[in-house]
């Protein structure tokens, strides 16, 4: 093939694609439509969504019955599952903070409160304790329950995985609470 058939079709192909962006601008001016100010009717989704995020949360928190939730947990299953944890936290007694905090007699306590850690705004703020509905809804997904924690991890979905932890979590503590 010859240099000057080559320059042949670049030029063609470069033509082509000035001739359909001219046409798309020349379309443009010639069907120019204006936008109106105001829409002709407003569309509030985001309040309709937050309040039905809102329902349905209230709604999944009174129907969770911790008794029978707690049931379906064992100690050695929320050890086995504790290892996902134990990557940013420990759990033995006078354990040092790792990426997260200390979690030894973690149930019962006020939240953001171990000492040498630093919380996120969130969770420094957040003035509930860990009890076993917190913790519950805590581990299902942790940014969702406390907006703004620093936490990245995904959760647990499975409930039997959540009770094992909890129980794991309540049984590594001085004084383990009784449960629901």
């Amino acid at each position: 093939m010859d240099s000057f058939e080559l320059n042949k079709i670049i030029a063609a192909v470069l033509m082509v694609a000035l001739i359909v962006i001219g046409i798309g601008k020349l379309s443009d001016v010639i069907f120019h439509v204006e936008k109106p100010k105001t829409p002709g009717y407003a569309v509030d989704v985001e309040q309709a969504v937050v309040t039905k995020a809102q329902a349905s949360s209230e709604t999944t928190m009174e129907k969770i019955d911790m008794a029978a939730l707690m049931a379906l947990g064992d100690l050695a299953t929320g050890e086995k599952v504790f290892k996902k944890c134990a990557a940013c936290h420990s759990i033995v007694k006078g354990g040092k903070n790792n990426i997260g905090p200390a979690l030894y007699n973690v149930v019962g306590r006020k939240v953001g409160v171990v000492s040498d850690y630093k919380y996120s705004k969130a969770l420094s703020g957040y003035d509930k304790e860990w009890s076993f509905e917190e913790l519950n809804g805590y581990l299902i997904k942790p940014a969702k329950w406390i907006k703004g924690t620093k936490m990245a991890f995904a959760g647990l979905r499975k409930e039997k995985d959540r009770a094992s932890v909890i129980l794991y979590l309540n049984e590594n503590s001085d004084n383990p609470l009784p449960l629901p």
